[in-house]
Protein backbone atom coordinates (compact mmCIF):
# COMPACT_ATOMS: atom_id res chain seq x y z
CA UNK A 1 0.00 0.00 0.00
CA UNK A 2 1.35 3.43 -0.97
CA UNK A 3 0.27 6.65 0.71
CA UNK A 4 1.70 10.03 -0.26
CA UNK A 5 1.58 13.04 2.07
CA UNK A 6 2.89 16.58 2.04
CA UNK A 7 2.57 19.58 4.34
CA UNK A 8 1.59 22.90 2.80
CA UNK A 9 3.01 26.33 3.67
CA UNK A 10 0.80 26.45 6.77
CA UNK A 11 1.99 23.06 8.01
CA UNK A 12 -1.28 21.29 7.16
CA UNK A 13 -0.78 17.70 6.04
CA UNK A 14 -2.45 16.75 2.79
CA UNK A 15 -2.70 13.41 1.02
CA UNK A 16 -1.52 13.48 -2.59
CA UNK A 17 -2.26 11.24 -5.54
CA UNK A 18 1.12 11.68 -7.22
CA UNK A 19 4.68 11.79 -5.92
CA UNK A 20 6.15 15.28 -5.59
CA UNK A 21 9.37 16.72 -4.21
CA UNK A 22 9.49 17.13 -0.43
CA UNK A 23 6.64 14.67 -0.02
CA UNK A 24 6.44 11.76 2.39
CA UNK A 25 5.93 8.36 0.75
CA UNK A 26 4.61 5.80 3.21
CA UNK A 27 5.02 2.19 2.06
CA UNK A 28 3.13 -0.19 4.30
CA UNK A 29 3.09 -3.88 3.40
CA UNK A 30 3.99 -2.98 -0.21
CA UNK A 31 3.87 -5.32 -3.18
CA UNK A 32 6.81 -5.71 -5.56
CA UNK A 33 4.93 -3.73 -8.21
CA UNK A 34 4.41 -0.83 -5.79
CA UNK A 35 8.10 -0.85 -4.89
CA UNK A 36 9.12 -0.77 -8.55
CA UNK A 37 6.71 2.11 -9.15
CA UNK A 38 8.24 4.15 -6.32
CA UNK A 39 11.77 3.34 -7.47
CA UNK A 40 11.01 4.42 -11.04
CA UNK A 41 9.58 7.76 -9.88
CA UNK A 42 12.09 8.62 -7.15
CA UNK A 43 15.26 6.83 -8.23
CA UNK A 44 15.86 5.30 -4.77
CA UNK A 45 17.54 1.93 -4.36
CA UNK A 46 15.21 -1.03 -4.87
CA UNK A 47 17.64 -3.34 -3.08
CA UNK A 48 17.53 -1.21 0.08
CA UNK A 49 13.76 -1.14 0.17
CA UNK A 50 13.58 -4.93 -0.18
CA UNK A 51 16.09 -5.44 2.66
CA UNK A 52 13.98 -3.43 5.12
CA UNK A 53 11.03 -5.75 4.52
CA UNK A 54 12.97 -8.58 6.15
CA UNK A 55 11.54 -9.01 9.68
CA UNK A 56 15.00 -9.97 10.98
CA UNK A 57 16.58 -6.71 9.80
CA UNK A 58 18.47 -4.94 12.60
CA UNK A 59 18.36 -1.22 13.45
CA UNK A 60 21.22 0.56 11.73
CA UNK A 61 22.22 3.54 9.58
CA UNK A 62 23.48 3.27 6.01
CA UNK A 63 24.76 6.09 3.84
CA UNK A 64 25.34 5.31 0.20
CA UNK A 65 24.71 6.89 -3.22
CA UNK A 66 23.34 10.12 -1.73
CA UNK A 67 20.76 8.15 0.23
CA UNK A 68 20.56 7.78 4.00
CA UNK A 69 18.70 4.78 5.35
CA UNK A 70 17.77 4.69 9.03
CA UNK A 71 16.26 1.44 10.29
CA UNK A 72 14.55 1.25 13.68
CA UNK A 73 12.59 -1.44 15.54
CA UNK A 74 9.16 -0.73 17.01
CA UNK A 75 6.83 -2.89 19.18
CA UNK A 76 4.29 -4.92 17.26
CA UNK A 77 1.45 -7.04 18.66
CA UNK A 78 1.69 -10.26 16.65
CA UNK A 79 -1.50 -11.79 18.08
CA UNK A 80 -4.18 -9.47 19.43
CA UNK A 81 -6.22 -12.46 20.62
CA UNK A 82 -3.44 -13.23 23.12
CA UNK A 83 -2.62 -10.42 25.48
CA UNK A 84 0.95 -9.09 25.61
CA UNK A 85 2.27 -11.29 22.81
CA UNK A 86 4.62 -8.80 21.22
CA UNK A 87 7.56 -8.87 18.90
CA UNK A 88 9.45 -6.05 17.21
CA UNK A 89 9.40 -5.08 13.55
CA UNK A 90 11.89 -3.05 11.51
CA UNK A 91 10.83 0.14 9.81
CA UNK A 92 13.04 2.00 7.38
CA UNK A 93 13.30 5.75 6.86
CA UNK A 94 15.06 6.68 3.64
CA UNK A 95 16.19 10.25 3.03
CA UNK A 96 17.04 10.89 -0.61
CA UNK A 97 19.15 13.75 -1.88
CA UNK A 98 16.44 14.18 -4.56
CA UNK A 99 14.12 15.61 -1.87
CA UNK A 100 12.10 12.49 -1.18
CA UNK A 101 11.38 10.94 2.20
CA UNK A 102 10.20 7.32 2.42
CA UNK A 103 9.04 5.15 5.28
CA UNK A 104 8.70 1.43 4.65
CA UNK A 105 7.52 -1.51 6.74
CA UNK A 106 6.53 -5.07 5.87
CA UNK A 107 3.42 -5.06 8.10
CA UNK A 108 0.47 -2.77 8.65
CA UNK A 109 0.88 -0.73 11.82
CA UNK A 110 -0.34 2.39 13.61
CA UNK A 111 2.96 3.87 14.72
CA UNK A 112 2.82 6.79 12.27
CA UNK A 113 -0.87 7.58 12.80
CA UNK A 114 -0.09 10.62 15.01
CA UNK A 115 1.73 12.18 12.06
CA UNK A 116 -1.10 11.40 9.66
CA UNK A 117 -3.63 12.81 12.13
CA UNK A 118 -1.58 16.02 12.63
CA UNK A 119 -1.00 15.32 16.33
CA UNK A 120 2.76 15.99 16.17
CA UNK A 121 3.86 19.57 16.73
CA UNK A 122 6.12 21.28 14.18
CA UNK A 123 5.92 18.42 11.73
CA UNK A 124 6.85 19.24 8.14
CA UNK A 125 7.55 16.74 5.39
CA UNK A 126 10.29 18.94 3.90
CA UNK A 127 12.28 18.97 7.17
CA UNK A 128 13.55 15.45 6.74
CA UNK A 129 16.11 15.31 9.56
CA UNK A 130 13.55 16.50 12.07
CA UNK A 131 11.04 14.02 10.65
CA UNK A 132 13.51 11.16 11.26
CA UNK A 133 14.11 12.31 14.84
CA UNK A 134 10.38 12.76 15.48
CA UNK A 135 9.70 9.21 14.28
CA UNK A 136 12.47 7.84 16.53
CA UNK A 137 10.97 9.75 19.45
CA UNK A 138 7.55 8.31 18.63
CA UNK A 139 9.09 4.81 18.56
CA UNK A 140 10.57 5.33 22.05
CA UNK A 141 7.20 6.59 23.34
CA UNK A 142 5.43 3.57 21.85
CA UNK A 143 7.72 1.26 23.83
CA UNK A 144 6.89 3.12 27.04
CA UNK A 145 3.16 2.88 26.32
CA UNK A 146 3.33 -0.87 25.71
CA UNK A 147 5.51 -1.37 28.80
CA UNK A 148 2.88 0.35 30.93
CA UNK A 149 0.27 -2.09 29.60
CA UNK A 150 2.60 -5.01 30.36
CA UNK A 151 3.19 -3.71 33.89
CA UNK A 152 -0.55 -3.61 34.57
CA UNK A 153 -0.89 -7.16 33.34
CA UNK A 154 2.02 -8.33 35.52
CA UNK A 155 0.29 -6.78 38.55
CA UNK A 156 -3.00 -8.54 37.74
CA UNK A 157 -1.20 -11.85 37.15
CA UNK A 158 0.47 -11.58 40.55
CA UNK A 159 -2.91 -11.82 42.27
CA UNK A 160 -3.91 -14.85 40.20
CA UNK A 161 -0.69 -16.78 40.77
CA UNK A 162 -1.43 -17.46 44.43
CA UNK A 163 -4.78 -19.11 43.62
CA UNK A 164 -4.07 -21.30 40.60
CA UNK A 165 -1.64 -23.91 39.35
CA UNK A 166 -2.82 -24.00 35.74
CA UNK A 167 -0.36 -24.16 32.86
CA UNK A 168 -2.27 -21.33 31.18
CA UNK A 169 -0.85 -18.82 33.64
CA UNK A 170 2.68 -20.05 33.00
CA UNK A 171 2.16 -19.58 29.26
CA UNK A 172 0.92 -16.04 29.87
CA UNK A 173 4.06 -15.28 31.88
CA UNK A 174 6.17 -16.78 29.10
CA UNK A 175 4.52 -14.48 26.53
CA UNK A 176 5.27 -11.45 28.68
CA UNK A 177 8.87 -12.51 29.24
CA UNK A 178 9.45 -13.10 25.53
CA UNK A 179 7.99 -9.67 24.76
CA UNK A 180 10.35 -8.04 27.27
CA UNK A 181 13.35 -9.81 25.74
CA UNK A 182 12.39 -8.49 22.30
CA UNK A 183 11.88 -5.01 23.72
CA UNK A 184 15.21 -4.86 25.57
CA UNK A 185 17.17 -6.09 22.54
CA UNK A 186 15.52 -3.66 20.13
CA UNK A 187 15.73 -0.69 22.52
CA UNK A 188 19.47 -1.20 22.91
CA UNK A 189 19.94 -1.33 19.16
CA UNK A 190 17.75 1.75 18.71
CA UNK A 191 19.92 3.53 21.29
CA UNK A 192 22.99 2.93 19.12
CA UNK A 193 21.16 4.48 16.15
CA UNK A 194 20.15 7.53 18.21
CA UNK A 195 23.65 8.06 19.57
CA UNK A 196 25.11 7.90 16.06
CA UNK A 197 22.58 10.44 14.78
CA UNK A 198 23.29 12.69 17.77
CA UNK A 199 26.82 13.30 16.50
CA UNK A 200 25.40 15.14 13.49
CA UNK A 201 27.71 13.38 11.04
CA UNK A 202 24.97 11.42 9.25
CA UNK A 203 22.22 14.03 8.92
CA UNK A 204 22.59 17.77 9.60
CA UNK A 205 21.11 18.62 12.99
CA UNK A 206 19.79 22.02 14.02
CA UNK A 207 19.28 23.24 17.56
CA UNK A 208 15.64 22.13 17.66
CA UNK A 209 16.61 18.72 16.24
CA UNK A 210 19.24 18.25 18.94
CA UNK A 211 16.65 18.91 21.62
CA UNK A 212 14.33 16.33 20.07
CA UNK A 213 17.03 13.70 19.73
CA UNK A 214 18.04 14.22 23.36
CA UNK A 215 14.40 13.64 24.34
CA UNK A 216 14.33 10.48 22.20
CA UNK A 217 17.51 9.17 23.85
CA UNK A 218 16.10 9.84 27.33
CA UNK A 219 12.79 8.12 26.49
CA UNK A 220 14.65 5.20 24.93
CA UNK A 221 16.87 4.73 28.00
CA UNK A 222 13.83 4.95 30.24
CA UNK A 223 12.28 2.17 28.16
CA UNK A 224 15.38 0.01 28.65
CA UNK A 225 15.31 0.60 32.41
CA UNK A 226 11.58 -0.15 32.66
CA UNK A 227 11.86 -3.31 30.58
CA UNK A 228 14.77 -4.56 32.71
CA UNK A 229 12.88 -3.85 35.94
CA UNK A 230 9.74 -5.61 34.70
CA UNK A 231 11.80 -8.57 33.53
CA UNK A 232 13.40 -8.90 36.98
CA UNK A 233 9.96 -8.69 38.60
CA UNK A 234 8.66 -11.32 36.20
CA UNK A 235 11.61 -13.62 36.92
CA UNK A 236 10.95 -13.27 40.65
CA UNK A 237 7.25 -13.98 40.11
CA UNK A 238 8.03 -17.06 38.03
CA UNK A 239 10.36 -18.41 40.73
CA UNK A 240 7.75 -17.70 43.39
CA UNK A 241 5.08 -19.36 41.28
CA UNK A 242 7.25 -22.48 40.87
CA UNK A 243 7.82 -22.56 44.64
CA UNK A 244 4.08 -22.22 45.31
CA UNK A 245 3.31 -25.07 42.90
CA UNK A 246 5.95 -27.23 44.57
CA UNK A 247 4.61 -26.43 48.05
CA UNK A 248 1.04 -27.14 46.99
CA UNK A 249 2.12 -30.46 45.53
CA UNK A 250 4.00 -31.34 48.71
CA UNK A 251 0.95 -30.52 50.82
CA UNK A 252 -1.25 -32.71 48.63
CA UNK A 253 1.22 -35.61 48.76
CA UNK A 254 1.58 -35.22 52.55
CA UNK A 255 -2.20 -35.26 52.98
CA UNK A 256 -2.58 -38.34 50.79
CA UNK A 257 0.21 -40.15 52.66
CA UNK A 258 -1.41 -39.33 56.01
CA UNK A 259 -4.84 -40.49 54.87
CA UNK A 260 -3.30 -43.71 53.58
CA UNK A 261 -1.71 -44.38 57.00
CA UNK A 262 -4.98 -43.62 58.84
CA UNK A 263 -7.09 -45.91 56.66
CA UNK A 264 -4.48 -48.65 56.72
CA UNK A 265 -5.31 -49.31 60.42
CA UNK A 266 -8.92 -50.53 59.87
CA UNK A 267 -7.75 -52.35 56.74
CA UNK A 268 -4.99 -54.14 58.65
CA UNK A 269 -7.33 -55.18 61.49
CA UNK A 270 -10.00 -56.35 59.05
CA UNK A 271 -7.40 -58.34 57.12
CA UNK A 272 -6.11 -59.96 60.32
CA UNK A 273 -9.60 -60.86 61.53
CA UNK A 274 -10.46 -62.35 58.15
CA UNK A 275 -7.68 -64.96 58.29
CA UNK A 276 -9.70 -67.53 60.29
CA UNK A 277 -7.91 -66.67 63.50
CA UNK A 278 -9.55 -68.47 66.47
CA UNK A 279 -10.89 -65.89 68.93
CA UNK A 280 -12.49 -68.22 71.44
CA UNK A 281 -15.65 -67.01 73.15
CA UNK A 282 -15.06 -63.46 71.87
CA UNK A 283 -15.52 -64.64 68.29
CA UNK A 284 -18.94 -66.10 69.07
CA UNK A 285 -20.18 -63.00 70.88
CA UNK A 286 -23.07 -61.24 69.12
CA UNK A 287 -21.43 -57.79 69.41
CA UNK A 288 -17.88 -58.84 68.51
CA UNK A 289 -18.11 -57.46 64.96
CA UNK A 290 -19.27 -54.04 66.11
CA UNK A 291 -16.61 -54.00 68.84
CA UNK A 292 -13.87 -54.68 66.30
CA UNK A 293 -15.23 -51.90 64.02
CA UNK A 294 -15.30 -49.43 66.92
CA UNK A 295 -11.76 -50.34 68.02
CA UNK A 296 -10.50 -50.03 64.44
CA UNK A 297 -11.94 -46.53 64.04
CA UNK A 298 -10.66 -45.48 67.48
CA UNK A 299 -7.16 -46.54 66.45
CA UNK A 300 -7.58 -44.68 63.15
CA UNK A 301 -8.71 -41.52 64.95
CA UNK A 302 -5.78 -41.82 67.38
CA UNK A 303 -3.28 -42.14 64.52
CA UNK A 304 -4.93 -39.20 62.70
CA UNK A 305 -4.64 -37.05 65.87
CA UNK A 306 -0.95 -37.95 66.27
CA UNK A 307 -0.21 -37.15 62.61
CA UNK A 308 -2.09 -33.84 62.90
CA UNK A 309 -0.09 -32.82 65.96
CA UNK A 310 3.12 -33.55 64.08
CA UNK A 311 1.85 -31.49 61.12
CA UNK A 312 1.87 -34.54 58.92
CA UNK A 313 -1.82 -34.40 58.01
Amino acid sequence: MIKIYKTDVNGVLEELKEIEENCWIDLMEPTEEELKEVVSKTGVSFKRLIKVLDEEELPRIEVEDEETLVVTDFPYNVDRARKNKYTTLPMGMLVSSKNYFLTICGKKHHLLDPFKESKIREFYTDRKTRFVVQILLQVAISYLDELKVINKDITSREKILYKTTENKELLNLLNIEKSLVYFITSLRENEAVLERLEKGEILPLYKEDLSLIHDAIIENRQGIDMANIYREILTSMTDTYATIISNNLNRIMKFLAGITIVFSIPTMIASFMGMNVPLGSFGSHSFSFFFIIIVSFLFAILIAWILKRKNML
